[in-house]
């Protein structure tokens, strides 16, 4: 008896880790006043102002992710085939740097050979004083650090002057569907519709207790 309420403890214990790693969320159109900014990029160390990365950019996905985070791990591979596959169609993509130091930063791109423009807010971990936890909080977004979370921008539909860009926009409160996303993403630029089963993308998976960086699973 004993033993069968131990394995059952271990299990519930497991399956916890499982689904507190899982937090994938679809995409929703919420009020946010969502600001022009500028932010030192990861990589170079200089100005990146988001005003001028979105001119000419059908869509911009704006993640903003914590490198240590096992939800931003998952994610960032099929972002960068994203980029790869629709960079050239009007899509950009880029990361806000959350909760960590600059070195640990490029490191994490490095591993994970991320190749779409990064920048950070913070390094460290005082999240409340960020604007990533502003926005989140005023979209509903109930996670302790919210990583990684989505904001995207439609550039056609920004403020022609001012700090705010825009009032209204969609986001993603958690891990982005990578399906949805790619559909999201094939209708924002004007492209043909696909069948998901017939273009799958790897992607970790989200139901291991301890997953490593690049880590795949095939569907």
């Amino acid at each position: 008896m004993i033993k069968c309420l131990f394995a059952l403890i271990i299990a519930l214990f497991a399956f916890s880790l499982s689904f507190a790693q899982n937090e994938q969320s679809p995409i929703l159109e919420k009020e946010i006043s969502y600001k022009n900014w500028t932010y030192k990029d990861v990589r170079t160390n200089e100005d990146l102002t988001f005003r001028d990365l979105a001119k000419e950019k059908k869509l911009v996905v704006v993640v903003y992710y914590a490198p240590w985070c096992h939800n931003w791990q998952h994610d960032a591979p099929f972002l960068q085939k994203f980029y790869d596959k629709y960079k050239a169609s009007g899509l950009e993509i880029v990361g806000v740097g959350e909760y960590d130091p600059v070195a640990s930063m490029k490191t994490n791109l490095d591993t994970l050979k991320i190749t779409f423009p990064v920048v950070y807010e913070s390094e460290d971990r005082n999240r409340e004083k960020t604007k990533h936890y502003e926005y989140r909080k005023s979209t509903g977004d109930t996670r302790n650090w919210g990583s990684p979370w989505y904001i995207l921008l439609e550039p056609a539909s920004f403020e022609k002057k001012g700090d705010t860009l825009v009032k209204r926009s969609n986001v993603i409160n958690g891990e982005m569907i990578a399906v949805e996303g790619e559909k999201f993403i094939r209708e924002k630029l004007g492209l043909p519709a696909i069948d998901a089963k017939g273009d799958k993308i790897e992607v970790c998976d989200p139901d291991k207790p301890e997953k490593k960086i690049g880590e795949l699973k095939k569907p």
